[in-house]
């Protein structure tokens, strides 16, 4: 099972426009702030918020999708 992560920031006014629409997805995802989890971002090589990486059961990076975008490319992205 895929998931996602939702790098984001709330200092970031894309990734605030982003939430709502996460929201309604119905994908599943865990939201992650950049500023409090380092460590993550970093092992995403993330530099660019708000960035969605769909990761496999084990963790891998399947693909990403950055920048705030309609609900329906976010989900054609995940099931593509």
């Amino acid at each position: 099972m895929s998931k996602i992560y939702y790098f984001s920031a709330p200092w970031c006014g894309p990734c605030k426009q982003l939430a709502p629409t996460m929201e309604r997805s119905g994908l599943p995802f865990q939201k992650v702030n950049v500023d409090e989890d380092q460590t993550l971002s970093a092992k995403y090589g993330i530099r660019n918020v708000p960035t969605l990486v769909k990761v496999d059961a084990s963790g891998n990076e399947v693909s990403r999708l950055v920048g705030n975008n309609p609900l329906d490319k976010i989900q054609s992205w995940y099931n593509g």
